[in-house]
């Protein structure tokens, strides 16, 4: 009966098919650590989280792994990704041997926690060579055959303000040419609507495709001087979210819509509670009026 109780136990906390469901980012309650994060937004409303390596970390120096786990199981919760923020991972050359070691360590812990998803962002500000390039989609594959080995899907978030996979496109691009089962692109909406790319971009996703996808609004101000304080709660900003939410749904995502802020009055606010009733009452709008609720 124990192997029918966990298949039972993780269907009836799994995502609805074919549905976009939100979550926060760990990043978003930074100063309520682990815990009191997950704990917070639990408590107003919130089903689905995403986690960072580095809140983890902190509460493994006190508590092990599996008190960890039953976090989620005690509050009802659904991880559905977690964040490791390894330098260079992407890129052939010596930096990237010690990002790998770390990568294996953190599919190791995200699989034993649950996860099914695990993903690096591109943030480098080297000149990657040609002759580096040509390398990028074996290293893409080589992190894809890592997590293939715990059963999660790897995922690339190219970022704005680096020098290599800043934009879609290219991104697309090197997970379609690394060719692996277990590597699949996500996308954060700051990085996309503040950086380089276009909207039109999106008519280059497949269906399906997309895995993973990071929400925020933008503040209107100049592309060249925004930074992770531009990114506000969905519903504070100008970008236009409505019509991304649409074209997304037009793609076929199904999975996460994953709140992650910067900004200091929620990151450095302890009461998680306050902070995920602010943003699923802001969120839940937005995705009311594009019609993905």
């Amino acid at each position: 009966m124990a192997p029918l109780a966990q298949v039972l136990t993780a269907q009836s906390t799994s995502i609805p098919a074919g549905k976009m469901v939100l979550s926060i980012h760990q990043q978003t309650s930074q100063a309520a650590g682990f815990k009191g994060s997950l704990e917070g937004w639990a408590k107003a409303g919130i089903k689905y989280v995403e986690i960072t390596a580095t809140s983890l970390d902190t509460f493994l120096k006190d508590e092990s792994i599996a008190t960890a786990k039953r976090v989620f199981s005690d509050n009802g919760l659904t991880p559905v990704s977690g964040a490791a923020v390894l330098g260079d991972i992407w890129i052939p050359g010596p930096a990237r041997a010690m990002s790998l070691e770390t990568w294996k360590k953190r599919c190791e812990q995200f699989a034993t926690l649950g996860l099914q998803k695990i993903y690096c962002p591109s943030i480098t500000n080297q000149r990657v060579t040609p002759e580096q390039e040509k390398g990028v989609p074996d290293a893409v594959r080589e992190s894809g055959e890592i997590a293939k080995q715990f059963n999660l899907t790897s995922m690339i978030e190219f970022a704005h303000t680096s020098t290599h996979l800043a934009t879609l496109p290219t991104a697309l691009k090197v997970i379609r040419e690394a060719n692996h089962t277990n590597v699949k692109p996500m996308m954060d909406f700051f990085h996309f609507w503040a950086g380089r790319s276009k909207f039109e971009d999106l008519d280059m996703l497949r269906p399906g495709e997309l895995q993973h996808v990071h929400f925020q609004d933008i503040l209107d101000v100049p592309r060249e001087t925004i930074d992770n304080n531009g990114r506000v709660i969905p519903g504070d900003g100008a970008a236009p979210l409505v019509k991304i939410l649409q074209k997304l749904k037009e793609k076929q995502y199904s999975g996460p819509l994953s709140v992650e802020l910067f900004i200091a009055r929620l990151s450095n606010n302890p009461d998680a509670q306050a902070t995920g009733a602010e943003i699923k009452q802001k969120c839940e709008k937005v995705m009311q009026q594009a019609g993905v609720l």
